[in-house]
């Protein structure tokens, strides 16, 4: 295939305004599944459309050779929204090519990375394919996948592997080929803290009555000490140490002075026995995400609220599970709760850290095509985000998770003018059929 022709391919899928949170575009989420089914089916992939109690995924897969190893590849067809849309430069949904970028919502996230597997093991399925690949492309990976933990155990047999590839992680660098070994959990909820039955006069009722803003800014204080460390009992129990081998390679990427430039903050702050880039991958974090109650408007309005909130999320790592530090929190909070308020911990979404060994023979073999595609030694780096369904997948079938990145850091992921590297979507071909049979030889 051309460079031009699966560039034409990608600008085709960018089209498709295929936002999964919004009901509007069910039907444009239909029609983008069925747009890649038919794009694999059209070139050898048995491929079909699958329903879910959602957004429907796309199953494709070349006809299986017994002997063979059988790699599964994950992706999503599925986007963000795209607000606020005053600050795109073009039109979110008409692909912008410029140089070697191309922008539009969904370029790195997940469509541009994932087509360039597609297209990869197209081109290969024409000459030799050496194992079996099976394709899963799904539709609510930004809606926490809530059906898809449900299909791969329904569907086992069908989808049962021996490794998952997937490319949803970034690239520490233009140029610099980069394997995720590992990625934060999370644990969400909110914290409701009540006081009054409706807002009260301050000047009536105040210090007489709890202020539910002030207590939960009282309960929201204990969290962390002075320094930055997580001050709930037994948060750290079951944290995995890192390795001093991750330390020393970590030492030497650079990525603290990444971490100051990118935020745009004056200093770096958190637990001093660790550096910055520990922080943000190995270690785990107890952040609000939002707090809300009371008066919003402008001026002011002399009231004592009726209720007040907090919305928090906890990044895990291994060996952290999310229900046993919802747990803790929950336990901590109704140690510091002040008199005068009621309060409960409302949980929300959670997903599980992972890890895999890179000096696995897979690991070894995902490093070796990253090698060879780039021409330039791997780095080996954990995330801080979370994927969900990475854990699910290990879980499920008892395999690894090849995390192969090819996004960059100015990528706008989830944001206006998201874009994403023509290079690295040529790469990304290469990439998958350098993978592919490196697997074959494992």
């Amino acid at each position: 295939m051309q460079p031009d022709d699966a560039l034409a391919h990608l600008i085709d899928f960018l089209r498709f305004p295929s936002i999964s949170t919004e009901p509007a575009h069910a039907p444009d989420m239909r029609a983008c599944a069925e747009w890649l089914s038919e794009l694999l089916g059209s070139n050898g992939f048995q491929s079909h459309v699958r329903e879910t109690g959602g957004h429907p995924l796309v199953i494709a897969r070349n006809p299986p050779e017994p002997g063979r190893r059988t790699v599964l590849i994950y992706g999503h067809y599925d986007v963000q929204p795209v607000d606020p849309l005053e600050l795109w430069t073009s039109p979110p949904f008409e692909p912008r090519v410029e140089g070697d970028v191309i922008t539009a919502r969904g370029a790195t996230d997940n469509k541009g990375q994932i087509l360039s597997h597609v297209l990869g093991a197209i081109e290969m399925l024409r000459s030799s394919l050496p194992v079996n690949v099976i394709f899963l492309i799904e539709g609510e990976e930004e809606v926490g996948s809530p059906n898809l933990e449900q299909f791969l155990k329904s569907h086992h047999e069908e989808l049962r592997c021996d490794v998952v590839a997937i490319s949803d992680t970034g690239m520490l660098a233009p140029g610099v080929p980069t394997m995720t070994y590992g990625l934060r959990g999370v644990a969400a909820a909110e914290l409701v803290v009540e006081g009054p039955a409706v807002d009260l006069h301050s000047g009536l009722f105040g210090g007489a009555v709890a202020n539910p803003l002030t207590m939960l800014a009282r309960m929201l204080a204990t969290l962390h000490d002075s320094e930055g460390r997580v001050a709930v009992e037994g948060f750290y129990d079951a944290v995995r140490g890192i390795e001093s081998w991750e330390r020393e390679v970590w030492s030497r990427l650079g990525h603290d002075a990444d971490l100051l430039q990118v935020s745009g903050v004056s200093a770096l702050v958190g637990e001093p026995e660790f550096t910055p880039t520990e922080r943000v991958w190995a270690r785990p974090t107890v952040e609000l995400n939002g707090l809300g109650g009371g008066y919003q408007g402008p001026g002011s309005k002399t009231v004592i609220p009726a209720s007040a909130f907090a919305k928090i999320t906890c990044r895990l790592v291994p060996d952290q599970a999310p229900e046993d530090v919802l747990e803790l929190l929950e336990r901590h909070f109704a140690r510091v709760a002040p008199q005068g308020v009621r309060w409960r911990l409302d949980k929300g979404h959670s997903g599980k850290p992972y890890f895999m060994d890179p000096g696995s023979s897979y690991g070894k073999a995902a490093q070796a095509a990253l090698r060879e595609t780039f021409q330039s030694e791997p780095v080996l780096i954990r995330e801080g985000g979370s994927i969900p369904i990475v854990q699910t997948f290990k879980e499920c079938f008892g395999v690894d998770c090849l995390l192969l990145g090819l996004a960059l850091t100015d990528a706008n992921i989830h944001s206006p003018n998201e874009r994403f590297s023509i290079t690295n979507f040529h790469a990304g071909r290469k990439l998958n059929q350098a993978l592919l049979r490196r697997l074959a030889e494992v």
